[in-house]
This record gives structure tokens, C-alpha cells and sequence, in this order.
């Protein structure tokens, strides 16, 4: 009797360590995160995005709209040790903001840091495609999905528009902006749509 006592001990606590272990592996945001931050710039743009909203990060991530305005704000007054300095605190908290590389970009290369400036050109470029590549934009069904607003606004600048009407609907159970634009260059009218699902999810909006 002893015996099976102390044999259903050990189990137990077989049981717990390896229950412990599992709560300790790292979420696919944080092991994608680890290897892009090694220098893989190939990962899949599209799962880093989408399990950010859903990490541990994404719900310890501080407030850094300071640090998103003082960016803009010091790369257009061309001050890029600023920007550089407040992208990378965005960056941060929040791997997953386009505007940021952009900002980091722009801020390197003129900087002289050259392979730094091609880090974050890479992943702001395979961040916006992995928001292109979702559909086309053309039409609810094959609308982009987004997970936050702002990328809406990032996509269409990236894309040469500006927003001029923007217009929320709901369809088969689904959460759509449909946003109204013009072409920054001749002033073509053009229409796009967003999946605005996980933002209305984590914002309720």
C-alpha cells in the first residue's frame, strides 16, 4: 500500500511538472516573433499578425500612442535619431506595427545604417502583402482582412490613396469597412473593403 502511495505521488507530480511545462511554452507570436528578431525576415507575415491579437504580448502591450505621434512627428521634421528611437519603442510593444518599420526604415537608411533599414523595409513590406494577400479588396466577399483600423490607413497610403468617405456594414454575420477613395496622384475615385472582424473582436468597435 506504501508502495502505490509514494507510486501515485510521483505520478502527480510527473503530471504537474510536465502541466508546468506545457503553461510554459512561449505562444506562435512570441516563437515567430523570436525567429524574425533572429533575422529571418521570411517568415508567415499573415500568422504573426493574426497571433499577435491573440498572445500574452498583444494583452501586456502598453499604451505607445505618444511614441507612434512623437515618430511622425520628429521623421517629418527630419530628426531620425527621434524617430528612430520612438519607433523602436512602438516596435516594442508592438512588433506588428507597419507604421513603425516604415519610420525605422526611413530613420535607418538616412542614419547610414544600412542593414537595419533593409530589416524593417523587409517586414514592412511583408506585412503590408500579407494584408494584400488576403484578397483583393474589391468586394465583402474578398475583402482584406485587417486586424486593427489603422491598417486600413496604412494600406491605402502604401497603395497611393486617401480615404474620403468610410462606411461600416454588416453582412453574413460579418464586419466590413467599406472605404471610398481617391488616388493621391490623378484623383480617381475608388472603392475598397476591409474584414474589420478582429478589431470589432478585441476593441468593440
Amino acid at each position: 500500500m506504501h508502495i502505490r502511495t509514494v507510486a501515485f505521488a510521483q505520478l502527480a507530480l510527473l503530471a504537474a511538472l510536465c502541466f508546468h511545462a506545457g503553461a510554459q511554452q512561449p505562444s506562435e507570436y512570441a516563437t515567430l516573433l523570436a525567429s524574425v528578431k533572429s533575422g529571418n525576415t521570411n517568415v508567415d507575415y499573415t500568422r504573426l499578425r493574426l497571433s499577435y491579437m491573440d498572445s500574452p504580448e498583444y494583452k501586456a502591450a502598453k499604451d505607445t500612442s505618444k511614441a507612434e505621434k512623437a515618430m511622425g512627428d520628429a521623421l517629418d521634421a527630419k530628426d531620425y535619431p527621434t524617430a528612430l528611437k520612438n519607433a523602436e519603442t512602438v516596435l516594442d510593444s508592438e512588433f506588428v506595427n507597419i507604421d513603425a518599420h516604415f519610420v525605422a526604415d526611413v530613420a535607418n537608411r538616412e542614419l547610414g545604417n544600412k542593414d537595419q533599414a533593409a530589416f524593417h523595409l523587409a517586414i514592412f513590406r511583408g506585412l503590408i502583402d500579407s494584408i494584400r494577400n488576403s484578397g483583393d479588396g474589391k468586394s465583402t466577399a474578398t475583402a482584406w482582412v485587417v486586424i486593427t483600423v489603422h491598417e486600413e490607413y496604412v494600406v491605402l497610403r502604401a497603395l497611393g490613396y486617401r480615404p474620403s468617405q468610410q462606411s461600416l456594414l454588416s453582412k453574413d454575420g460579418h464586419n466590413f469597412d467599406e472605404m471610398k477613395v481617391k488616388r493621391i496622384d490623378d484623383g480617381s475615385d475608388a472603392t475598397f473593403y476591409f474584414n474589420v472582424d478582429i478589431p470589432f473582436k478585441h476593441y468593440g468597435v
